[in-house]
């Protein structure tokens, strides 16, 4: 862990691994150290290890240390590592102290498990979560954990909190969340976190909210980085080709089953020559169909690329 602020670290594009499987279902570590090497190599901004992508609701808590301390090493203090944490406010904490001593740089906090909170319970929780470890924590705004402005505006004024990544997709709300927390002269940094982002990049950034997460990352590298410099540099017409020709199927293919935000990336991971395994139950593996079809995708867009000259 550096002693810069993690707030100041996190800028370009932020790599969300799969956490690698052997054949008999145990955490292999290795193959996950080393997708980890190649999406830092590849020029991944920061590691969120242990999150969405990474199957954190599969993972034991011993597993998920393991995995937080193989990507701190792995990273060698090159980008931040920010672990996931969550279910109830007492396992979020224990898994937030594991990340802490695994010398994690910080905490994306997941939605509590299952129960529908009120505001005041999600302040409570996230309040208790922040301050329970040094580390700087991000809010994940989805699914059960939606806030309002003034939430919003009360989670930004507690001490170690950082940020709020949507996964929501309500860009009236998020807009209605970046004016008032601005408007009482406080600072968030704000993540675009649905499952491909890229997808709604331009109108999150019209909004202010410039950070995302970047699913395509973990198996075309090369297609997630174009789309990243045109969208910083405005590139429109290379932004245009990539969402109509890439991304926009891409997020077609991936309605076509459930828990495809995971599965059918970690397939795509394997079919990109990195052998990271199968998901855990209970998602399931992808149709055969389907993977032959996003790769496919992914040989499209870096025709696009190529005959675009960029």
């Amino acid at each position: 862990m550096t002693t810069a602020p993690l707030a100041d670290r996190l800028d370009g594009l932020l790599f969300f691994p799969v956490t690698a499987f052997a054949p008999d279902g145990s955490v292999d570590l290795a193959a996950f150290r080393a997708h980890v090497r190649a999406g830092v190599d590849a020029g991944a901004a920061a590691v969120f290890a242990c999150c969405g992508t990474g199957e954190f609701h599969a993972l034991t808590p011993e597993e998920f240390r393991d995995c937080v301390a193989a990507a701190v090493e792995e990273t060698a203090g090159r980008v931040p590592v920010v672990a996931g944490a969550g279910y109830g406010t007492a396992l979020a904490v224990h898994y937030a102290r594991l990340a802490e001593r695994a010398g994690a740089d910080g905490l994306l906090a997941m939605p509590p498990y299952l129960v529908v909170p009120d505001q005041a319970g999600l302040l409570r929780h996230y309040a208790r979560l922040a301050a329970a470890t040094s580390l700087d924590v991000i809010v994940y705004q989805r699914d059960n954990a939606v806030l309002t402005p003034d939430t919003a505006v009360a989670l930004a004024r507690t001490d170690g909190v950082i940020g709020l990544k949507d996964g929501l997709g309500d860009l009236g709300l998020m807009q209605r969340i970046v004016s008032a927390v601005r408007a009482e002269g406080l600072d968030l940094l704000y993540f675009n976190g649905l499952p491909s982002a890229e997808l709604t990049g331009a109108a999150y950034r019209g909004i202010g909210v410039t950070l995302y997460s970047s699913a395509v990352f973990c198996f075309a590298p090369d297609l997630a980085l174009a789309y990243h410099r045109a969208l910083v540099s405005g590139d429109d017409a290379t932004l245009d080709l990539l969402v109509d020709g890439f991304y926009r199927p891409l997020v077609e293919l991936r309605s076509r089953g459930r828990g495809y935000a995971v599965s059918l990336v970690k397939a795509a991971v394997r079919r990109s020559g990195q052998d990271v395994g199968e998901v855990r139950p209970p998602l399931s593996e992808p149709a055969p169909e389907h993977v032959d079809a996003l790769m496919r995708l992914v040989e499209r867009g870096r025709a696009l690329l190529k005959g675009a000259g960029a």
